[in-house]
């Protein structure tokens, strides 16, 4: 088996076209970073609008049943 590339310089130049497969490379995973991390963001708020809502129509709930 040999060999594509000759030295490690010459992978990364990957014959002139090293700047357009790098670059391809981190938009990719820098998209899915920011998308990762956009995701987890609004989990987390997501999550806390939920319990909010929780306490509140709990404390509805124990009002009311105060009231009868």
């Amino acid at each position: 088996m040999q060999a594509q590339f000759h030295s490690l310089a010459d992978f990364f130049h990957m014959g002139g076209y090293g700047f357009y497969v790098w670059l391809s490379y981190g938009v990719a995973y820098a998209s899915l970073a920011i998308l990762i991390g956009v995701t987890l963001t609004r989990k987390g708020r997501v999550l806390k609008e939920i319990a909010a809502k929780a306490k509140r129509e709990e404390r509805l709930a124990q009002h009311r049943s105060a009231k009868e």
